[in-house]
């Protein structure tokens, strides 16, 4: 297994898969410290989490200088997403206990109640984009609950995911109760049937999660599945334009347009259409392409070559099916896997910049005649993660938000995930929750107790 710097195309490291062998011992010594780790308190527990938060902070310019490396993030972005790592350790250690406390339900009993308690080990198979948050996202709540967790990274961010298995390891967690597995995707079969894992959290495209659903219905063990998204933003009549357009652009961008809940389709009403359109592109002719090392640069490289050219290849059919171009949509010579700001406009129906997800820093702006319609275009759409509306009459905005079908709705702000708030989506965006009360409740048997 090999990363590669998607700035120069050239190779970091090399990394050695992990043997069958390995992963049994490994998966072996994960079960033994999720017995002794299921048995702490909540405040032993949040001690350690709490220490894995400081650690981040420490090392934030390290840490983000890896994800810059590995795949392309600017490091303004990658200081902020340790940040926000640092934050959800401390929130779970904090609200873990609440979250999970018996809840007593009144029956013929003398007593009766639910308790909360720990699975297992819970194998998380996370993406490239968010190489630190998606991960931690996952395990500050597993751990909190009393679960063990065993990461398999995506390959081209190997030095992320030892990073961050060094980090629970020095935070003071059991030997083994964090582990990782260096193995391809073709290997995740083969950890989802061990008899040892009993559940599974996936972050990832639509295709793969559903082999994954798959693989782990047939082993009777649950899932959790974070999918692909092509989130709608609408922009009414009402709308601060200028705003609009700013917070549109920047979520468009985010992590080089590489995000499942980045805004992907602006769907604007005719009425302020053509004023949003200047506005919205002249901002992205405004970012700054480069490499993500280099100060004030906004939008690095995307993760990797193939994803460039299958990026590039929706804009090309795009193009070919009818939208006008207005903005890039030319792949740049040189080294790096760079892609520029590029918008679409006059996108509809049947278009590919209408019904794909486009993973990378590509605006398909369509033009709709009403409120009604800007509802029925944002929901026509297999995914269903997030959804945002922009408008200056926020019990309008509060209205139409109920009838987005998306796993969030976000109202005059852009869709982003919150500890405090759960997470997920709907139809082909996948299933379960993260972060929040919900998300922690996910990876544990709710049992009922009955006392006569």
């Amino acid at each position: 297994m090999q990363t590669i710097d998607p700035t120069t195309g050239n190779r970091i490291k090399s990394y050695h898969q992990t043997s069958v062998s390995q992963i049994d011992a490994i998966l072996n010594r994960t079960e033994k410290s999720f017995q002794s780790w299921r048995c702490l308190s909540f405040k032993e527990r949040g001690v350690i989490m709490k220490k894995a938060a400081s650690m981040l902070r420490v090392n934030k310019d390290q840490y983000a200088r890896l994800m810059a490396l590995e795949m392309g993030k600017p490091l303004p972005q990658g200081q902020g997403e340790i940040e926000k790592c640092a934050s959800v350790c401390e929130f779970y250690a904090e609200h873990a206990e609440a979250f999970l406390f018996p809840e007593p339900v009144k029956t013929e009993a003398s007593k009766s109640f639910i308790t909360f308690e720990p699975l297992g080990i819970v194998l998380a198979v996370m993406p490239w984009n968010f190489p630190f948050w998606q991960v931690f996202r996952c395990a500050a709540p597993t751990l909190m609950a009393g679960n063990a967790m065993v990461l398999k990274h995506a390959s081209n961010v190997c030095g992320c995911a030892l990073a961050i298995e060094r980090i629970f390891k020095d935070a003071g967690c059991p030997p083994g109760l964090f582990s990782n597995v260096l193995v391809s995707g073709s290997k995740v079969k083969d950890l989802i049937e061990h008899p040892l894992v009993v559940a599974v959290s996936f972050t990832g495209s639509t295709q793969v999660g559903k082999s994954i659903a798959s693989h782990a219905g047939e082993a009777l063990k649950k899932t959790v599945l974070e999918l692909g998204g092509s989130d709608p933003y609408i922009v009414l009549e009402d709308a601060d334009v200028e705003y609009a357009a700013e917070t549109c652009v920047n979520s468009r961008l985010i992590n080089g347009g590489q995000s499942c809940i980045s805004a992907k389709r602006f769907i604007v009403v005719s009425e302020i259409f053509k004023e949003f359109e200047e506005r919205f592109t002249t901002k992205m002719l405004m970012q700054r392409m480069g490499p993500p090392l280099h100060e004030g640069v906004t939008l690095g490289p995307l993760a990797r070559h193939d994803l460039r050219y299958q990026l590039h290849g929706q804009v090309d059919r795009s193009a070919r099916q009818g939208a006008k171009l207005l903005l890039g949509g030319a792949v740049p010579l040189g080294p790096g896997s760079f892609y520029p700001p590029t918008v679409l406009t006059r996108v509809r129906p049947g278009m590919a910049a209408y019904q794909e997800e486009l993973f990378g820093p590509v605006a398909a702006l369509i033009e709709v005649t009403d409120e009604h319609e800007a509802i029925q275009t944002a929901n026509d759409t297999i995914f269903g993660l997030g959804a945002a509306i922009f408008t200056g009459d926020l019990k309008r905005g509060e209205r139409l938000a109920k009838e987005l079908r998306a796993g969030c709705c976000f109202v005059n702000a852009s869709v982003s995930s919150d500890a405090r708030l759960p997470f997920g989506g709907i139809k082909q965006s996948g299933y379960g929750r993260e972060l929040g009360i919900m998300g922690i409740r996910e990876f544990i048997n709710i049992k009922t107790v009955y006392v006569k």
